[in-house]
């Protein structure tokens, strides 16, 4: 039976169900925080949906956003409390292109890559952000290396055969979001901290990049290499 719809948008039910098929088949009620937080973009998306905002617009403005982070940074004293602000905006706005795109029947495998990519800019631009706080230079390489490695294995795996996107890791997204803003809430609170402040910003995120990726690497082995395969 089709989703429901309103003004030509799926209701709730028919969008999580789209994103589920962008996603490998994961089904967001195994997670609460998905759920919850797919239900909160659905609220929002859907008059952006009915108003027919181009889910592409969408996905520039996000990496507009993820400079200015960048540069709000730059600029030290109180601005980093800014920059935290507009981390939680690109977020949003990260969140609003894709589920904009599904609601409107305009999902694209093109989409998909092109979000993709504007992801890891934006993270680019906030290890970028506490760089110029302080953080030392190799624990903010370090940090986007393991999470490139992290998106790359899980894109290797879905091509190697693995079904769904494995496991949440504690490494995802939304974490990646959440310690930077609390990072740049510490160092904007307490200038004279700043250094500080990013360096264990830097630290907290280069380690639960390590867990998130061996965390990953452990399930996709135990998916492609369980019974009934073949080992490599």
């Amino acid at each position: 039976m089709p989703p429901e719809m309103s003004h030509g948008v799926p209701d709730r039910a028919g969008y999580l169900a789209g994103w589920s098929a962008r996603h490998g088949g994961f089904d967001p009620h195994e997670s609460r925080w998905v759920l919850g937080w797919l239900s909160l973009t659905y609220r929002v998306a859907r008059p952006l949906a009915v108003w027919r905002v181009p889910p592409g617009g969408l996905t520039a403005a996000g990496l507009l956003l993820g400079g200015a982070v960048a540069g709000l940074a730059l600029a030290g004293g109180r601005w980093p409390l800014a920059a935290a602000a507009v981390v939680v905006l690109c977020g949003l706005t990260d969140s609003l292109d894709g589920a904009v795109a599904t609601l409107r029947g305009l999902a694209s495998p093109w989409g998909t890559v092109l979000d993709s990519a504007v992801d890891r800019c934006t993270e680019l631009f906030y290890l970028i952000a506490l760089w110029v706080l302080g953080a030392p230079g190799a624990l903010c390489a370090a940090a986007g290396a393991l999470t490139l490695l992290h998106e790359s294995s899980r894109a290797s795996a879905a091509a190697a055969g693995m079904s769904g996107i494995g496991v949440i890791t504690v490494w995802e997204r939304p974490s990646r979001l959440i310690v930077v803003t609390l990072t740049l809430v510490a160092a904007g609170a307490a200038p004279a901290l700043s250094d500080a402040a990013a360096t264990t910003g830097a630290a907290v995120a280069t380690a639960l990049a390590i867990a998130g990726w061996t965390q990953l690497l452990v399930v996709v082995y135990r998916r492609l290499n369980g019974p009934g395969t073949r080992g490599s």
